[in-house]
């Protein structure tokens, strides 16, 4: 019994140990328990009874986590060998990189196809204005969808007691300023057409006393940012003014003779005047200064304009010239092609004008060539006894930058819409809408849809004539276009 409980003992001791080796995970555990057993085959009724308190569950338990051990290194031990198998070279990584984000890219770009293919088109058209109007060659043919206004279309606005000389409107298309023979200037809302400030004129020999005018205005010009206003009346003096608020600003001296013309360079604050002692002057409206004279005509100076090259279009009356001045060059082209005295003139672009005489004829121009491309004579027809006709003064001319749209205005109680032919080869007329008087300024708005008449009961330069019916005010025409053609209906197969 003695012996039996030593073994029994020993064995149940060895069983400990061989269990805390167990949770250590120690690798040589089998030899432990091989030893054990050994030990207990010197006597069989302690074999028996080792066998009778160690039941199989836990030794097949043991043998069974140790094979799942193994099976779990050796798998990660052949995961271990498939990485560094298939590890890429950093080359490699570059060129899957570039593959997977061209790939990204092809369906972005699948995806936006059509939006990007539009708005393409879009660029590369504006792109294309941009470069053909910066050459002067850039014309938009609009004129054949106009169609004329009714009559009771017509807004007139009212508000001067004599006649309207000058108007201008700014670039964004809201206020209208108008000058008068009255001396009085009046900012107008566009939309709405009430008046929003009056400046009024003076009695002549108050010019100390009076901030404004106190003779007839014969010009007017804006700058394209709609901050200042320019005018020129016929005591050789020219106002600057601040648009929003019409607060006067500046007085600049110099010309000896009536101020006839007035144009700002666009996109920039310098000015441009033309006078009747025959001569263009430079001013600088942000420094209050004045920069040069050029001279060159041989009698009165009656229209100016200009666009966005640093030169100026002026027509001197009845030395029936049209002259292009180079200002960075002090440099002039002449122009001669009507017979009798140039009363106006207006740049379509860069490189094409309109004018109109008291011939009654209106001419286009190209600054490429010294004759007119086209003319039109007796253009608003004529008027007296038989056998003395003669033809209507073209008072003022308007176009619609870079476009095939031009206008024109006389005294025979109409203003002509006119067609430019491809390249400017010819005019062809559109309509004429009924005003009575004196047409003395046209404006196209800058968005194409109205065209603004200043009319009065004389001509702004004198008083030749006088119509005694027709009534003091401004013309707001509107621009009517046919409706865009419905798109037929597409067919599938």
């Amino acid at each position: 019994m003695l012996s039996i409980d030593i073994v029994y003992s020993e064995t149940r001791f060895i069983m400990s140990s061989s269990f805390f080796i167990k949770t250590k995970q120690n690798p040589k555990k089998g030899k432990v328990v091989e030893l054990t057993k050994r030990k207990g085959e010197g006597d069989s009724a302690g074999k028996s009874k080792i066998r009778a308190k160690k039941p199989n569950s836990k030794h097949n338990e043991e043998i069974s986590s140790d094979s799942e051990t193994e099976s779990y290194v050796g798998t990660k031990k052949r995961q271990s060998n498939e990485d560094i198998e298939y590890e890429e070279t950093p080359q490699e990584k570059k060129l899957r990189l570039a593959k997977l984000y061209l790939e990204q890219l092809r369906e972005e770009e699948e995806n936006k196809a059509e939006e990007e293919l539009f708005e393409t088109d879009l660029i590369a058209g504006r792109l294309q204005e941009d470069v053909l109007e910066q050459k002067g060659k850039l014309q938009r043919f609009i004129a054949k969808d106009f169609l004329p206004p009714d009559a009771s279309e017509i807004r007139v606005l009212r508000g001067h007691k004599l006649a309207i000389t000058c108007l201008v409107i700014t670039s964004d298309d809201k206020y209208i300023f108008s000058a008068s023979k009255d001396c009085s200037i009046i900012k107008w809302d566009f939309e709405s057409g009430k008046k929003l400030h009056t400046i009024p004129g003076g009695r002549k020999g108050t010019e100390d006393q009076h901030g404004g005018h106190t003779v007839h205005i014969l010009c007017m010009a804006i700058s394209s940012d709609g901050k200042y206003l320019a005018t020129g009346d016929m005591n050789k003096l020219i106002m600057i003014w601040e648009a929003e608020t019409c607060k006067h600003l500046y007085k600049f001296t110099g010309h000896k003779g009536p101020v006839s013309g007035l144009s700002f360079r666009k996109g920039t604050h310098n000015l441009y005047s033309a006078s009747h002692d025959r001569s263009v002057k430079v001013w600088n409206v942000d420094e209050n200064a004045y920069v040069e004279t050029l001279f060159g005509h041989q009698d009165a100076i009656t229209g100016l304009d200009a666009l966005s090259r640093e030169c100026c279009v002026t027509t001197g009356g009845r030395d029936r010239t049209v002259r292009v001045w180079k200002i960075a060059e002090e440099s002039q082209l002449v122009f001669h092609g009507h017979e009798s005295s140039i009363d106006c003139v207006q740049l379509i672009n860069e490189e094409h004008m309109i004018t109109g005489a008291d011939d009654g004829s209106v001419c286009l121009w190209s600054v490429n060539k010294k004759k007119p491309l086209c003319t039109v004579k007796q253009a608003h027809g004529c008027h007296g006894d038989v056998g003395l006709e003669q033809p209507h003064w073209v008072v003022s001319v308007a176009a619609l930058q870079n476009s095939d749209t031009v206008a024109s205005g006389s005294h025979n109680s109409q203003v002509q819409l006119w067609k430019c032919e491809q390249n400017y080869r010819g005019l062809q007329p559109l309509y004429s809408v009924p005003v009575s008087g004196f047409v003395n300024s046209l404006k196209f708005s800058s968005s194409g849809q109205f065209l603004v008449a200043g009319v009065g009961q004389e001509h702004r330069l004198g008083r030749w004539w006088r119509m005694k019916n027709a009534k003091n005010g401004i013309y707001v025409i509107p621009l009517k276009r046919k409706p865009p053609k419905p798109e037929e209906p597409k067919t599938t197969e």
